[in-house]
């Protein structure tokens, strides 16, 4: 499939086909766009064209921006390098949003991608739910990034209690460790799952940890019927995807907004 039909299939499924709220998330209709409101971050998705343009546009920004704004929360616009209208990247920058790291979205066959992963001696991929397991991610995650990340232990521990069927976690352990992990995303009534994380401690780099768990992730995929997968993907892991088989299509920015410190 050419990069312009796997485009518009990522766009007409993907974005176009709303995740299940965990307890505790609601989710607000404002136009065409999905407002996202939770304990965490706020975030706002879009369709490709958000379908209003000029003063109109200015207005639905301010109306997102102010919601969380009263929440006194920081709410992210996820953007892709695509959308309609061509200005609305500068709107959101007039409205005070602030653009974080640019990333790849890819797409690969998850039937192409499948294979025996193949891992270093004394690392297991295992499948983890256990709340345990979930906690010591987050810890590796606040370890490689430097700051404190637990909120995504709690995050998964909330995924797998509530929605088990949208998610599939491993974590690669060496000696009793967590060293790498990664997860699926599964999203009810499309092609397509999302593949999350992928983060490895910088000594157990570059020896074919994180091929691995895009390669168990594709066998569970496939298993479960999903034919695409689809990664945001950072300048470290993208070359990497790219030798697998991995297909470039567009990119994605989020463009935040953060409400005055006290």
């Amino acid at each position: 499939m050419s990069s312009d039909a796997l485009l518009a299939t990522y766009d007409e499924q993907v974005r176009g086909i709303w995740p299940t709220p965990l307890p505790g998330v609601t989710h607000e209709r404002d136009g065409s766009l999905l407002r996202i409101v939770s304990r965490l971050r706020g975030v706002v998705i879009a369709p490709r064209d958000v379908g209003v343009r000029g003063a109109e546009l200015d207005r639905l920004i301010a109306r997102q921006r102010d919601r969380f704004a009263e929440r006194g929360q920081d709410v992210e616009w996820k953007t892709w390098g695509h959308d309609e209208p061509a200005d609305l990247v500068d709107r959101l920058r007039d409205a005070g949003f602030v653009p974080e790291a640019q990333e790849t979205v890819l797409i690969g066959l998850a039937e192409e991608l499948a294979g025996e992963p193949v891992l270093p001696d004394g690392v297991v991929l295992r499948e983890v739910t256990a709340h345990d397991d979930l906690r010591a991610i987050a810890a590796m995650e606040s370890a490689i990034w430097d700051e404190d990340l637990s909120w995504i232990g709690e995050h998964l521990i909330e995924q797998v209690t509530h929605t088990p069927d949208e998610i599939t976690i491993l974590a690669a352990d060496a000696g009793g460790v967590t060293v790498s992990a990664a997860w699926l995303a599964y999203r009810a009534g499309t092609e397509f799952a999302g593949m999350w994380g992928g983060s490895t401690l910088r000594e157990w780099r570059g020896r074919g940890i994180y091929r691995a768990l895009v390669t168990q992730r594709a066998r569970r995929a496939v298993a479960r019927g999903v034919r695409y997968l689809h990664v945001d993907a950072s300048d470290d892991s993208a070359p990497i995807l790219h030798r697998l088989g991995f297909q470039a299509v567009t990119t994605t920015t989020p463009y935040v907004w953060t409400p005055p410190r006290p």
